[in-house]
This record gives C-alpha cells, structure tokens and sequence, in this order.
C-alpha cells in the first residue's frame, strides 16, 4: 500500500521537474516539522476540546448523515449540533448546578458538626460492635471503638473537604464550561460537513500504508464508541439508579452521590461498590439491618445486570481489552488527567495495543532481520 502511494503522487520534485537534492529536503523537512511544532503549541490549550469534538462527531455522524439526506449539508450539521446541546449540555449544565449546591451543602454539614463525637456514639450504640468486641477481647484483641470513631470522622472529614472542593472548582469554570463547550459546537459543526476530506488529508500526509492508518482510526472509533456511548449509558443508568436510592431513603445528596457513581461505574470491578459497600456499612453502624442488606443486594444485580447483560449488547466484541488493562487505564487516566481520564486513559491503551499488532504483523520480521544481520557483520 506504501508503494501504491508513492507510485500515485510520484517522487517529489522541485520547479523544473528534478527530484530535489538532498540538502533541500532537509532544509525542507527541518520547516516542516518546524511548522508541525508550532501548530501543536498553538493547538495544544484546546487540546481537550478537539479530542471530545472528534469524539463527538464520530458519535452524531448517523443523525447527521440521517438529516443530510434530505437537507443540505449546513442545515444538517446545524441540526445536529442543535441535537447535541439538548442531550449533552443542558443536561449537563443542570447536573453542574445541583451538584455544586449539594457539595456545599455537605460540607458545611460536615464542617459544623461534631464528627468524631458523632462517630464514636454511632460504633458505641451498635450491638453488634459490642458482641464483635467482645469475640475479638477473648482472643486478646481489643477493638478500640474511639480509633474506629476517629478514624471513621477523618475519613468522613477528607472526602468531604475533596467533594466540595471539586464542585467548586467546576461551579466556578462555569463560565469556562460553556466557552469550552461553545467552541466543541464550533467545531463539531465544520467537522460533520468537512471530516471526510480532514481525513484524507491526514492520510496522504501520512508516510504509513493506507491500511494500517485505516486500522487505527477504526480502533480509535470503536473504543471511543465502547467508552463514550457504551460505558456512558452504563455509568448514567448506574448513577440514576443509585441517586434515586439515595433519595428514597434519604442517605444523602443523590445528586452529587449518584454522578459520583455514574463515573465510578467506568471502573471494572470495583464501579459503584466504592460508594454502596460503604454506604451499606454506615446504614448497618445506625441499625438500620433491613436497608444495608438491600443496598448490597441491589449494589450487586445492578452491577452484575448492567456489566454482564447490558453491556455487552451496547459495546459488544468491538473493545477486546482484557478487564485489568481497562481498570489500568481508567485509574491511571483519572490520576493524570482527572475526569476525562476516562476517555483519554482507553484511547492511549488502544493507540499502544494497535501499533503493538501493526509492528508483529508488519516490521517484527523486518527489525529482527537487520539486527540479525548487524551481528552477523559484527
């Protein structure tokens, strides 16, 4: 395919039709990538916002082929992007301001009580800390409930500090929320209309066959499929769920709990545990039994429905990643590039694991070959 795409354009040549020397090659490859380099610096503080746009535009491309069947290719991509604010940033913005007040709300509930004297009441008043207690002082282990108590208050204490500190943060780029988005609307609109011909222009600057570029903006589309569609409509069912619970039975602000789980729902293995194992566990402390065996009940069909039914109809067999791998990369794109880890830590995955096939597939051979005949002449 390489081949086939030099033979098209020909070796390059300079005004009189000779291929051009190779000092002015050089000096032209040293503007070029000279020029590569100051666009990405250029390009490099709207980073996040092309990455979702492309993603985004993958997404919407069947409404907007849908539209453009009958409508031209403006008022496609117009409509299109109308459709997008609707599901995506109204309900998002709403979701910023309930869960920036909710935030608040327990913070300064957290910030104006007692919470060491309300912990240590609440492992001292539970009979079965007592009888637990007990067991353990016969095998000479003392459970000391005050440590339990502290422990428990600071731990309340840290996550709450961390939670009113993020909501702040997102209440108050309020404003750069929506100039970010505003500018993915921007350019979601010309990339729906104009993709197809960015694409072929990154393809012929592109020196790799035309088939291993194609396969890798495939997998870039699939995973980007599996995460944002797939693992969203997942996450979002998980964290409304788990938000309607919190409501009904009043263990806090479902909200921020319930987007909290929404994202932890991106999380294999562990997803929304993180928040209804503990929850469960303060329930049981207060002596409400019947409703921390539901919790756990309803943590583990929900999660094992969710994981094992629904999403391998939504994602199907597009994302062959084994489950550590993805928990690997969640995690680690959470620490490195905070929420949209998410995407980012799947897609770095995803870029390595196909250029990692590509290299067995096509220059394994090649590259074991030249240092096979470098020893050889050594």
């Amino acid at each position: 395919m390489a081949m086939e795409k030099n033979q098209e354009s020909g070796p390059p040549t300079v005004n009189n039709g000779t291929p051009p020397s190779a000092m002015v090659l050089k000096y032209f490859l040293l503007l070029f990538f000279g020029s590569v380099v100051f666009l990405l610096r250029l390009l490099w503080p709207l980073l996040s916002i092309l990455i979702l746009s492309f993603l985004l535009t993958g997404i919407f491309r069947p409404a907007y082929n849908f539209l453009n069947r009958k409508l031209s290719p403006t008022m496609s991509s117009l409509l299109t992007c109308f459709l997008i604010m609707l599901l995506v940033f109204v309900p998002l913005l709403f979701f910023l301001g309930a869960l920036s007040q909710e935030a608040f709300g327990l913070y300064q509930g957290i910030k104006g009580s007692n919470l060491a004297l309300k912990a240590r009441e609440l492992v001292e008043a539970n009979p079965f800390i007592a009888q637990l207690r007990e067991m353990l002082i016969g095998f000479g282990i003392d459970l000391e409930p005050r440590g339990m108590s502290d422990t428990l208050s600071e731990f309340a204490k840290g996550a709450g500090l961390f939670l009113y500190n993020q909501a702040s943060a997102w209440a108050a780029n309020i404003m750069n929320f929506v100039f970010s988005f505003f500018m993915m609307i921007v350019v979601i609109f010309f990339l729906l209309i104009e993709q197809e011909r960015f694409v072929a222009f990154v393809l012929r600057l592109s020196p790799l066959p035309d088939d291993q570029e194609r396969q890798l903006i495939k997998k870039f589309e699939e995973i980007a499929g599996a995460v944002l569609v797939g693992n969203g409509i997942c996450g979002l069912i998980q964290g409304v769920l788990g938000g309607l619970v919190f409501a009904i039975f009043h263990l806090g602000p479902p909200v921020l709990w319930g987007g909290i789980m929404a994202i932890l729902a991106f999380l294999p293995i562990v997803g929304i545990g993180l928040v209804l194992v503990p929850a469960a566990l303060i329930v049981f402390l207060k002596g409400r039994m019947g409703i921390a065996v539901f919790l756990l009940i309803f943590y583990v069909l929900l999660s094992f429905s969710v994981e094992y039914a629904l999403k391998p109809k939504l994602v199907g067999k597009r994302v062959k990643m084994h489950t550590l791998l993805v928990f690997l990369a969640i995690l680690g794109g959470l620490q490195v590039y905070g929420v949209l880890g998410i995407i980012y830590g799947p897609l770095i995955v995803t870029a390595f694991l196909t250029l990692a096939e590509i290299y067995m597939s096509s220059y394994d051979c090649h590259v074991k070959a030249g240092l096979e005949s470098q020893r050889n002449k050594g």
